[in-house]
């Protein structure tokens, strides 16, 4: 414990001093860590000079510093347009895992341990030199005792003792810039962060993404145009994962395809039905489909590989996202509001009319466009950037759909820079919209919430009885809030003092008015009491008038 504080209290230092070196030093010193790492102020005052850099090249800088951790939250913070302003996102798309490979005696020393075999027991041949290397891991080249071609993974030494420590004092950080910073409150930053490390840790245990892969393989089973490779679970472990080896053409290598004659409308196409199949139909895809993680065999079969980072789309979210896609053909500012406010998480304070603007200026954007050159995956972000606006948190999935969307365009754009991605969308969202209204679906929803409501209806009698002795015992504390009630109030208010003064002021005139007619008739002044009335009823009216004023106008109210 005490190595393990050690050594956590050495990277608040280190992250602390890279804020600072990068213009970042006023958060240091707003989240009180000066203090509590007894840093000399000097060393944050003294760098903030003027950045000729943004503010997103400064966070991107500052993240490649802090190394894989950083990079990989980085990496997956960058799908998240409705908490993450433009700018900053188009910055950590440019994030690569730029990582030198390991070496092969430690390859081998945790390929043992993690199997509990000699590395010459478990393969006929295993290539010494990384045929890829990331952040987490590396891949090598090997084959089995059984004669299969295998690819293998093999997680960096130390580096989840090192992303758990990360990750410790990102979530401490987040506590405290929500505790200390009054705009970072709002952003939840804890939560996010913690969403964040969920995704990192997943990627962490390579278990999982065998599962993953073997999901994605069902799917296709009876589709033989895609490839999925298999896992080889006998040499599996959460830090070692051996699958088949997939050999063929990367799908950016576009003039080799040329060359050997493929036809690249049929590949662009054939992709995307794939991935629609996943998201649409499915609801578990590939949420990382750049151009490493596909290839495309010698018989013209495509073959995705790399599973770590996934989606998953509910029955409730698919039809979301397929009302989304309808309401963008149709070009209708209706049904993409009701879709975002299906589809996201709603603020109490959100001004309804103002993100309908927003959305039909939006709207207005892609309105001459033709179908087929809209970008299904840019018109969503902007979509996002329209609900990051209005502070609507939309789930991390949907988020991934976007970015999914938008990396396949990339591909698709050279393979067929005619092929339109929205047109091929939309017979997978009609299809999720006629499955809705299936009568039998319809009888489904019905029945289910015929059966929630049963529930509550055994349970009504149990927990009313509970009510009344909670209301018995004057425990039960009822507040009623209506929204501008207190506008309503003083409006009310102004209105009633306005009626009095008037009503004043007239009985005033009318009183004064009958005393001075009086007066003219008899020719005299009246006397009451050997007091003239009218002299001293107009300063009695006088004076409670003037009191009347000023009570009025002092309460700020008139």
């Amino acid at each position: 414990m005490i190595g393990k504080r050690i050594r956590q209290i050495k990277r608040y230092r280190d992250v602390a001093k890279v804020l600072a070196r990068h213009g970042f030093g006023f958060m240091v010193e707003e989240m009180g860590l000066l203090h509590m790492l007894s840093l000399p102020k000097r060393l944050f005052t003294d760098t903030e000079e003027i950045d000729p850099l943004t503010v997103g090249e400064r966070i991107r800088q500052v993240i490649e510093e802090l190394g894989p951790t950083y990079v990989k939250i980085g990496q997956i913070a960058s799908t998240r347009s409705d908490i993450i302003s433009e700018e900053i996102l188009k910055e950590l798309e440019k994030l690569q895992d730029n990582v030198p490979s390991f070496s092969f005696a430690e390859v081998r020393q945790i390929i043992e341990k993690e199997l509990g075999s000699p590395l010459e027991e478990v393969f006929s041949s295993f290539e010494e030199g990384a045929i890829a290397a990331a952040s987490i891991g590396q891949v090598h080249r090997a084959q089995l005792r059984t004669g299969e071609a295998v690819a293998v993974k093999v997680q960096r030494p130390r580096i989840k003792a090192m992303i758990e420590t990360d990750l410790e004092i990102l979530l401490d950080l987040a506590s405290l810039a929500e505790n200390r910073m009054e705009r970072m409150e709002r952003l939840q930053l804890r939560e996010v962060v913690e969403e964040f490390a969920k995704s990192l840790r997943n990627e962490l245990d390579y278990t999982i993404e065998g599962r993953n892969a073997e999901k994605i393989a069902k799917q296709f089973k009876h589709d033989p145009k895609i490839h999925i490779p298999s896992i080889y679970w006998d040499f599996t472990t959460r830090t070692v994962l051996t699958m088949e080896f997939v050999e063929g053409l990367k799908l950016n290598q576009f003039e080799t395809l040329e060359s050997k004659g493929y036809n690249r409308k049929a590949i662009a196409e054939q992709l995307v039905q794939a991935l629609f199949h996943q998201m649409l139909i499915e609801g578990f895809f590939h949420a990382d489909p750049h151009p490493g993680n596909i290839f495309l065999l010698n018989d013209g079969v495509i073959s995705l590989i790399d599973f770590g980072m996934v989606g998953r789309l509910t029955a409730d979210m698919k039809n979301n996202f397929a009302s989304l896609i309808i309401a963008m053909m149709r070009q209708s500012t209706e049904g993409m509001m009701k879709a975002i406010l299906k589809i996201g998480i709603i603020p109490d304070d959100v001004n309804l009319l103002v993100l309908s603007n927003d959305v039909d200026e939006l709207r207005e954007k892609y309105m001459d466009v033709p179908m087929s050159r809209i970008s299904l995956g840019e018109a969503i972000s902007d979509l996002f950037v329209v609900a990051f606006k209005h502070h609507i948190r939309i789930p991390s999935d949907f988020t991934m759909v976007a970015k999914a969307l938008l990396i396949l365009e990339g591909i698709v754009e050279k393979l067929d820079p005619q092929l339109s991605i929205m047109d091929m969308a939309e017979p997978f969202g009609l299809r999720l919209l006629k499955d809705r209204y299936r009568p039998s679906a319809m009888a489904g929803r019905v029945w289910h919430n015929l059966s929630d409501y049963s529930e509550i209806l055994v349970d009504l009698p149990k927990q009313m009885k509970g009510l009344m002795r909670d209301l018995g015992r004057g425990r039960v504390r009822i507040e009623v809030s209506v929204p501008e009630l207190d506008i309503f109030l003083r409006k009310l208010d102004r209105i009633t003092n306005q009626i009095s003064f008037s009503i004043a002021l007239l009985s005033f005139s009318i009183v004064m008015m009958g005393i001075i007619i009086a007066s003219a008739v008899g020719h005299q002044p009246i006397l009451i009491f050997q007091i003239p009335a009218i002299e001293v009823g107009f300063t009695m009216a006088a004076l409670m008038l003037l009191w009347l004023f000023i009570s009025i106008f002092k309460s700020g109210k008139f």
